[in-house]
């Protein structure tokens, strides 16, 4: 088994939750997350006018947000 598929993410959980709240209408946090073609829909939409915002809040507060490679990011 391979260490690069399996477990958690290398992107820190708390920074991206803090960049989803301050920043999150632009994107900032799946941009961090190597999320560029969402991020880029993100600044389009004004982060779906706060409602892809709030679930990307809610998503990322329970851990089941994801990195472009598919790893969660988890508070460790």
């Amino acid at each position: 088994m391979s260490s690069e598929n399996t477990g958690n993410s290398e992107k820190n959980f708390v920074a991206t939750l803090i960049l989803c709240i301050l920043l999150g209408s632009i994107g900032v946090h799946r941009f961090y997350a190597g999320r560029i073609v969402t991020g880029i829909l993100m600044i389009l939409t004004l982060g779906g006018l706060g409602i892809w915002v709030l679930i990307d809040l809610i998503i990322i507060a329970t851990g089941s947000f994801k990195d472009s490679q598919g790893l969660p990011i988890k508070a460790s």
